[in-house]
């Protein structure tokens, strides 16, 4: 049996209503989530922390108020860390723009996207909260507003209750 192309990189792939979840572990810890486009397979999970995050992020796809207790290995410059403990602290069924963000860290709002688009661990870090001024945004370095990860993104909004708002000029469902 072979491999599924760029699969090996990842200790579990896990189903999603999207598509798929890579997870990668190291260290006895999370290293990266990965949004994962249909065509990837789920692969059994390599060791007991990759389990684990299987079975966390599969609770989350059942219910959006879910908490994950995961180990997730350091990573991030300082200033990322705070885009992201800003993001952490959005509650389910929420959103902030850019540009609230920046205000509340005292940053641009292009500084605090591109720190959206550095989140190693999206779900647990839940940049889909975060969306422009006049509507949807980008998603984890990606605009392309038919793209797949904006189509991620619509679908991790509505799972978690969030409806169309004043804030949004356009509708950011499909």
């Amino acid at each position: 049996m072979s491999t599924q192309q760029g699969s090996e990189i990842f200790s579990a792939i896990v189903a999603a209503p999207f598509g798929a979840m890579g997870i990668r572990s190291e260290d006895a810890c999370v290293r990266e989530l990965v949004y994962l486009p249909p065509h990837f397979h789920e692969k059994a999970p390599q060791d007991a922390l990759s389990e684990q995050a299987c079975e966390q992020v599969l609770r989350y796809f059942d219910d959006p108020d879910f908490v994950f207790s995961l180990p997730l290995l350091d990573k991030g410059s300082a200033f990322q860390r705070r885009v992201w403990d800003a993001i952490s602290a959005i509650p389910r069924g929420a959103v902030r723009t850019y540009g609230q963000l920046a205000k509340e860290i005292g940053s641009a709002p292009r500084a605090v996207g591109q720190a959206c688009g550095a989140n190693w661990y999206p779900l647990i870090i839940p940049c889909h909260r975060v969306t422009a001024a006049g509507g949807l945004g980008g998603f984890s370095n990606h605009d392309d507003e038919n793209g797949f990860h904006l189509s991620v993104k619509r679908w991790l909004l509505k799972h978690e209750g969030v409806s169309q708002a004043p804030w949004q000029q356009q509708s950011i469902w499909p």
